[in-house]
């Protein structure tokens, strides 16, 4: 008999479709791990006073994230582009609304990682990928980065950090992922799929 699929969660909040791009690389590299399956899931967009302002059910791309996928899922990829070096509201607002699952440790031990895109080149990257970490660590996850084992790490002039994987998507949002943007995210992809492998296939 075998073992049933893993699913790993790939969440993010992308705007102008930047941060998607990078979601849907890492998807990719979730899914060329055996056993493993990515599911993509996003959030809605929230008003200046934190109250969601799209439909109960996303018009385009991937469902709404609900919070049984956290509780079906071995891992998770998490991603929002740059807000002052931190994460999109929309994306704070979903892990403002995990304390139960918090309480109850759905998250513990399960591994994760962080991706994000920018504007600008230094535009805050590694600042938002740290603090996306905050609310994972809390959560009792097991973090993980990009090793400079990974040689894009020493020649990219785009995005790409140890922290995780970035994109630079130019000010306009036209700047197309860049082959060591698109190598990094596929690896970040498959390293945290196989450590979920790892810790969970049996």
């Amino acid at each position: 008999m075998n073992p049933p699929t893993l699913i790993i969660l790939v969440l993010y909040y992308s705007r102008r479709g930047a941060t998607r791009k990078m979601a849907e690389l890492i998807a990719q590299g979730i899914d060329s791990v055996a056993g493993c399956e990515a599911r993509l899931r996003t959030v809605p967009a929230v008003s200046t006073v934190n109250e969601t302002v799209e439909p109960d059910m996303a018009q385009d791309g991937p469902p709404y994230v609900q919070l049984q996928d956290l509780a079906q899922c071995a891992g998770i990829a998490l991603g929002s582009p740059t807000r002052f070096g931190n994460m999109a509201s929309a994306m704070k607002y979903f892990w403002d609304g995990t304390g139960s699952d918090w309480l109850a440790g759905t998250l513990a031990g399960k591994p994760a990682c962080v991706f994000s895109s920018t504007g600008s080149l230094h535009g805050g990257q590694e600042a938002t990928l740290l603090t996306m970490m905050i609310p994972l660590l809390h959560h009792g996850m097991l973090l993980m980065g990009l090793p400079y084992t990974e040689a894009e790490l020493m020649t990219t002039a785009t995005g790409g950090t140890p922290y995780g994987a970035t994109h630079w998507a130019g000010l306009d949002d036209k700047k197309t992922v860049s082959a060591e943007e698109k190598r990094l995210a596929l690896a970040l992809g498959r390293r945290l799929a196989s450590t979920a492998h790892k810790l969970f296939a049996n």
